[in-house]
């Protein structure tokens, strides 16, 4: 039986490790020529950060009995984000620009029909409140089937946000990992949609 306090070390040593590459990431920008980061960078690093914690808090979710398969998906998914949060955290420190977005998703334009009140966008592929609670307490099967569909949609919608920004930013290193962040993510959707058909199931349809 594997120690209560394990599954919280390793948790913390992720997190130390996301926040060294952000210092990194920092130093390495400060000793080059530093390309000033636009409004549209510094939105969608802070609101693809909050949808990787999201990634994350699902991951985390994947139950203790789930098949090796989903359980080694869900660790990658775990680690790459919180690389990719590491990442992102440096350009913001760097352009002096707080973690959290007061204004999410204004970076966006409202074109791309995700429309809220106020004129705002709303995070795409997002799983709600409701969703979250039904994956925390599912097991077995149910587990595995639900965190595949909740994270292929959520896949999609981050998919859908780097492709945004490769659109709208000259920046050569925020160009450079949107594209990566969508060929990962693309190639794990495939992997998912296959994991599901392998259980009978499919994926959500996407809004």
């Amino acid at each position: 039986m594997t120690p209560a306090w394990q599954p919280i070390a390793a948790r913390i040593v992720q997190l130390l490790a996301a926040a060294i590459v952000g210092a990194v990431a920092v130093v390495v920008f400060a000793r080059g020529p530093v390309t000033p980061l636009t409004a549209t960078d510094i939105g969608f690093a802070q609101d693809m950060s909050a949808h990787h914690q999201q990634a994350i808090t699902m991951s985390d979710m994947v139950a203790r009995d789930a098949a090796p398969e989903v359980r080694a998906l869900a660790d990658q998914i775990r680690l790459t984000q919180l690389r990719e949060i590491g990442q992102m955290t440096g350009w913001l420190q760097l352009a002096g620009a707080p973690v959290v977005s007061p204004l999410p998703m204004a970076w966006m334009t409202a074109d791309t029909g995700h429309h809220m009140g106020g004129g705002g966008i709303k995070m795409a592929g997002l799983a709600s409140p409701a969703d979250l609670t039904l994956l925390q307490r599912a097991t077995g099967r149910d587990n595995e089937v639900l965190f595949l569909q909740l994270m292929t949609r959520h896949h999609q919608g981050g998919i859908e946000m780097a492709a945004y920004v490769t659109q709208h930013s000259s920046t050569g290193s925020v160009h450079q990992t949107a594209v990566a962040m969508i060929d990962e993510q693309s190639q794990e959707v495939i992997f998912m949609a296959f994991l599901l058909k392998q259980r009978g199931s499919a994926p959500m349809a996407y809004p």
